[in-house]
């Protein structure tokens, strides 16, 4: 990875930020297509060093095990399961792409990049002891949740989280689910050794090198002006197909590609901040992924949870998310990026979008304004012994939430991920936040099914893609002899436990 390498004046590939979509998207289409010829460029002199970077997200696997808001609840009391089936499905392809990855050689130490780490859900109140245990009895009825535990016993509780039932009080209602084939991913690792692997096999990776400007030719190529950032100099690559995979950063350079399919696109800036513990002696009291329930009008993005991490062969931990608000896109970027992206195609929406989002506004004046005892409060929910000196506050990623538009509202806020595709596939844009890392390399395989100029339909047949992910295009909730099997082969060559 270079900072001082030649720009080249043609290329097949050109990705747009050094993050996980771009490190699974290229490795996608170098094992497709090994002649494609790939260029990344990179802003920052690090690759990973936003929204993938470890200490930047919850590096939690998101397979539904865990996270609530995956499955509301209907007016009826019902709760609806389909999204959590969904998103677990797509994490098990991506689980998949990886052990292709190990047993090619491509990623040699799993344990880098993913650990085994129990996915919980903790509540109180009858209330929230009653929704957890619906929850429970819906989820555990699909296959692939069947290995689910559900408990309101204290001595049960206290076994599974000890540090969490410490000094909490013996007359409150509490519960929790736990599923043991949880996993705590390194996204910054594990883009670290994508670009690696996509190095050696002929890609150039160009740091301190940023994106300024698109121009669309006659022939479907894209003109990218790229500016060297220790020379001042802009130049141009040539590109055959062009991926906008620079998180936050990828709505302007959207915008100024002017194609039909991104007009009226906008985006809702998201800061977010950790609890980090310095505390070696509490942190290694605690060893799960523990969710609750998110304040009224709160993000996705910000539901609370008390995180294992394992950071470069740490133990780490962290609670959070605390949100704010930056009008900055990225968390190296500049406070007029928001006011930039606003204009006459996407006005309308972001004004309709803000008349619709008044909770979540006053969510985020709230988050902006709490001090640290006030998070200190929102901890000891969860750790109701917690010490302000065992805690320091961090700073996480920033997240860019979809606005686009909407007949009847004006403006949509959307949260989840989305690609906006050129009508002749030589441009895509990754769009939004939660559960993107998690579900890469689904959301890849759709846009490379979509079909996208450089990859031909033979090198995206279903026999092709099922050579980098055997289950793409069937369930495994539907199939249950190959949900074992996948289970099983991907646990053992990620050296998992085979239950997990």
């Amino acid at each position: 990875m270079s900072e001082n390498a030649m720009l080249p004046g043609e290329t097949d590939v050109l990705l747009v930020g050094a993050g996980i979509m771009s490190a699974t998207l290229g490795t996608l289409l170098k094992m497709l297509s090994p002649s494609l010829r790939v260029t990344v460029v990179e802003s920052q002199n690090r690759v990973a060093v936003e929204s993938s970077d470890a200490w930047n997200n919850a590096g939690t696997g998101h397979a539904a095990l865990c996270e609530l808001n995956y499955t509301p609840e209907g007016k009826d009391g019902s709760i609806a399961i389909d999204r959590a089936v969904k998103i677990h499905e797509q994490f098990q392809q991506s689980r998949q792409f990886w052990a292709t990855l190990v047993q090619q050689g491509l990623l040699r130490q799993p344990k880098e990049f993913i650990n085994p780490v129990p996915h919980m859900s903790f509540v109180s109140g009858a209330d929230g002891v009653d929704f957890l245990h619906r929850r429970y009895t819906a989820m555990r009825a699909c296959p692939l949740f069947s290995s689910m535990q559900f408990s309101t016993d204290p001595a049960q509780l206290r076994q599974w989280i000890p540090l969490m039932m410490d000094g909490r009080s013996a007359s409150e209602p509490v519960a929790a689910t736990r599923s043991e084939i949880g996993t705590d991913l390194n996204f910054g690792s594990l883009t670290r050794m994508l670009l690696s692997a996509l190095e050696q096999h002929g890609a150039e990776v160009l740091l301190r090198h940023r994106a300024t400007d698109l121009t669309h030719l006659p022939d479907s190529r894209w003109h990218v002006a790229v500016n060297d950032l220790a020379t001042g100099k802009t130049q141009r690559i040539t590109a055959r197909f062009v991926f906008l995979g620079a998180g936050g950063g990828a709505l302007p350079l959207l915008q100024k590609s002017g194609i039909e399919e991104g007009r009226g696109y906008g985006g809702f800036p998201v800061s977010g901040q950790w609890l980090r513990c310095v505390n070696r002696a509490v942190i290694e009291q605690h060893a799960a992924k523990v969710y609750g329930k998110p304040a009224l009008g709160a993000p996705p993005m910000s539901v609370p949870h008390l995180d294992t991490r394992m950071i470069d062969g740490k133990r780490e931990l962290l609670f959070g998310p605390f949100a704010g608000f930056s009008t900055k896109f990225l968390k190296f970027g500049s406070f007029m990026d928001l006011p930039l992206s606003i204009g006459t195609d996407n006005l309308v929406p972001m004004l309709g979008a803000g008349a619709h989002n008044l909770d979540l506004t006053r969510y985020l004046i709230g988050q902006v304004m709490q001090s640290q005892e006030d998070r200190l409060k929102a901890l000891r929910e969860f750790l109701p012994t917690a010490r302000s000196e065992d805690w320091v506050l961090e700073i996480a990623g920033q997240r860019v939430q979809i606005i686009k538009p909407d007949p009847k509202a004006g403006g949509k806020l959307e949260f989840g991920t989305e690609i906006v595709r050129s009508a002749d596939g030589s441009l895509a844009a990754l769009l939004g936040a939660s559960p993107g890392a998690s579900t890469a390399v689904s959301i890849m395989l759709e846009l490379v099914t979509r079909g996208i100029t450089v990859i031909p339909e033979q090198q995206r047949s279903a026999e092709a893609l099922q050579s980098l992910v055997p289950s793409y295009g069937r369930s495994l909730l539907q199939e249950p002899e190959l949900r074992s099997q996948m289970i099983d082969w991907t646990s053992r060559t990620l050296e998992l436990p085979l239950n997990a």
